[in-house]
């Protein structure tokens, strides 16, 4: 059942929120926040962007929309985002830049397949990510509407507490944070946690 991912999100956004605010608890206030993906959403909730009430219910209706879309996956690829951009062809996504060369690429099972075979043939050591979602994809495009309209149907406040955008990789503005259509295209498109770390460091 925990694999689940309209149970397994929840939970993921529990314990990062609870760890927060646990240090929060115990006097040490953050300065920034940065998250990773879904991260991102328990930072904007940290920040008072959104209620902990509407950020739970916006992680569980992900997770309910990632078990509508077809099955895919992810493969993580010790490359840059420049070397590896021209393998993707036509059915693959650069889902998340996480470091100068370590990223993960996202989509049909088929295609992944593919480009593991061809980076074997040039001996680069892929990994496929224990995830049956090709999060960060065009296999997303048929739930995004159902996620704008819960984000259009909650408060969205100004950040309290300044955070790293995992889209732009720099400081996220007061439009973009309280943006429905913002958190859409985090949703679907790369995660550039290599920027946003440059951009904390």
């Amino acid at each position: 059942e925990f694999q689940r991912p309209a149970v397994q999100l929840p939970a993921i956004f529990i314990l990062e929120y609870a760890l927060a605010k646990l240090w929060m608890s115990l006097g040490i206030e953050p300065a920034a926040l940065i998250g990773h993906s879904l991260g991102e959403n328990t930072a904007a909730c940290v920040a008072g962007v959104l209620s902990f009430e509407d950020a739970l219910g916006l992680v569980t209706l992900r997770g309910r929309l990632f078990e509508r879309v077809p099955e895919g996956g992810m493969v993580s690829v010790p490359l840059s985002a420049e070397a590896l951009q021209p393998l993707l062809g036509d059915d693959l996504d650069l889902a998340t830049i996480n470091g100068p060369e370590f990223c993960t690429v996202s989509g049909p099972v088929a295609a992944l397949e593919r480009l593991e075979g061809l980076l074997a043939e040039r001996e680069i050591d892929a990994k496929r990510v224990p995830i049956s979602i090709a999060a960060h994809s065009r296999m997303l495009a048929p739930v995004l509407d159902d996620f704008r309209a819960y984000l259009r149907s909650i408060k969205l406040n100004k950040p309290a507490i300044p955070f790293v955008s995992n889209r732009t990789g720099t400081w996220i503005t007061d439009r973009e944070a309280t943006d429905p259509d913002y958190w859409v295209e985090h949703l679907r498109h790369t995660i550039r946690f290599a920027d946003g770390i440059g951009t904390l460091v």
